[in-house]
């Protein structure tokens, strides 16, 4: 008898640990490298600055939540020239996961582009908070203290 009770208990442990682990799997926020998405980023690493936004744009109205996408609106409107929408693109994936460290970083060097010492240096903070020393942090440290040499 003892036997009978302890597999249907076996069986329910293993079946309500198979959704468990499927959650855990699959909680990874970033959108597939597929798509609009793959070709913004491709786009990117071309420099071809106008083509990612195109890109990133699509994947963006497919996926509204996704701050990875957001972060390279923001990065790829940086380096196009034009801050007010990469600020805009930066702020809404913060909005979305204010730990975002890429936001963190690029945002902080787009205050730098604007002349905005004080507001990077906030983000600098942020990040320190939120990974201590990462290359996030690392590399607008790098870029605060090239701003700072360059204002000498």
């Amino acid at each position: 008898m003892k036997m009978k009770l302890e597999l249907p208990a076996a069986l329910l442990a293993a079946a309500l640990a198979m959704p468990l682990a499927a959650i855990a799997v699959d909680t990874d926020p970033s959108p597939p490298a597929t798509g609009d998405y793959a070709a913004g980023r491709k786009a990117i690493e071309a420099k071809d600055w106008n083509g990612a936004i195109k890109s990133l744009n699509a994947a963006a109205q497919r996926d509204a939540r996704n701050p990875d996408i957001y972060n390279l609106l923001g990065y790829a409107h940086r380096n196009a020239g034009q801050l007010e929408p990469a600020f805009r693109h930066y702020q809404r994936a913060l909005q979305i996961d204010p730990r975002h460290r890429g936001a963190h970083e690029y945002i902080g060097e787009a205050y730098l582009m604007a002349g905005n010492l004080a507001k990077a240096e906030e983000h600098l903070t942020a990040l320190t908070k939120i990974c201590g020393k990462c290359e996030e942090r690392d590399d607008l440290v790098a870029s605060i203290e090239r701003y700072k040499t360059r204002k000498q």
